[in-house]
């Protein structure tokens, strides 16, 4: 009778077993994920703080006349985003931001995956070499602006004794415009080492087997690096591109530390980068609406950018699932 009545309700002793089991996985993968939950806490609280609040925040301010001092808003409207097409300073910086990103990119990405592919090809003494090449990434900003001053400059700089040296008469690099943005990414190149730790990650995750194949096939070094080491690696490529737009149009303190840092000097104006008169605006003019309107513009242009750039990438981009 007692079997009848599990059978009944249940279908059978096995489902009402299964049922006990599927219960208990359910209340483990509960306890499990609140447990990951508050270990993750203070993140997310952080986030919710210090980014998510702070943006929705600064978005208040960016239709307002903010006071620091006083900690009053006064509602202007839409004037804060009309003073930005009003203001030619604001397309003058974008424009020098743009134009550095379109140039440090490529010139990163390339200067990164060679190192990467000769690192790769070293064998017991690489450990060391990896090490040499990560050390300007440590190095703080400041330090590498001070030197950069000193070897940047057009009368005593190292880089113009150099081209000195080979004949060449080096331009003034830190006052002639048309230098200016050339000067800041090669600083900026400085520390491409982060970019050749990812491409030297992706490079070892290739299989030899791909390589040997070709090479009895009669391909070349020139084909396996299109057709095999280009494609293998499109991923850390694809995510390099992204990671580094985005930090480009985000530039401040190359800029600002060469150029900007002493107020009493009159820095060129191709020096000036969206994020240093952002900078300028909110903390020296004390114009926090208008330095909001212009943060919310630069985060609606990099949007634009890196959804173009997934658009792009999700066509040229091969994973290893794919077939």
């Amino acid at each position: 009778m007692a079997e009848s009545v599990t059978l009944g309700a249940g279908g059978s002793p096995s489902a009402a077993r299964r049922a006990r089991r599927s219960r208990r996985n359910v209340r483990y993968n509960r306890r499990e994920a609140l447990t990951g939950l508050l270990f993750i806490s203070p993140w997310i609280v952080g986030f919710l703080i210090f980014t998510a609040g702070a943006m929705v925040w600064s978005l208040f301010i960016a239709f307002s006349d903010y006071n620091l001092a006083t900690g009053q808003m006064r509602p202007v409207g839409t004037r804060n985003f009309e003073n930005l097409v009003e203001d030619p300073r604001v397309a003058t910086s974008l424009a020098n931001t743009l134009f550095y990103a379109v140039m440090l990119v490529p010139l990163e990405i390339v200067f990164a995956l060679t190192l990467a592919m000769l690192l790769s090809k070293l064998g017991r003494g690489s450990g060391v070499f990896r090490t040499i090449y990560y050390l300007p990434k440590m190095t703080p900003a400041v330090a590498t602006a001070a030197v950069f001053f000193l070897l940047l400059n057009g009368n005593t700089g190292a880089i113009n004794q150099g081209l000195g040296v080979l004949g060449i008469d080096g331009p003034q690099w830190l006052v002639d415009p048309d230098w200016v943005k050339p000067s800041i990414v090669l600083m900026s190149l400085w520390a491409v080492s982060g970019t050749m730790v990812i491409f030297l990650a992706a490079l070892k995750n290739v299989p030899r087997e791909l390589y040997e194949v070709s090479s009895i096939d009669g391909a070349g070094p020139v084909r396996q690096f299109l057709w095999i080491t280009l494609p293998m690696i499109s991923p850390a490529l694809f995510f390099n591109v992204i990671v580094l737009s985005i930090a480009a149009f985000q530039t401040f303190d190359q800029a600002y530390l060469l150029f900007w840092r002493d107020q009493n000097n009159a820095a060129p104006e191709a020096s000036l980068f969206y994020a240093v008169y952002l900078f300028q605006q909110a903390f020296r003019q004390f114009n926090f609406g208008f330095a909001s309107a212009m943060a919310w513009l630069m985060f609606v242009i990099i949007m634009v950018v890196t959804v173009i750039q997934v658009r792009v990438g999700n066509r040229l981009v091969f994973y290893e699932g794919q077939r």
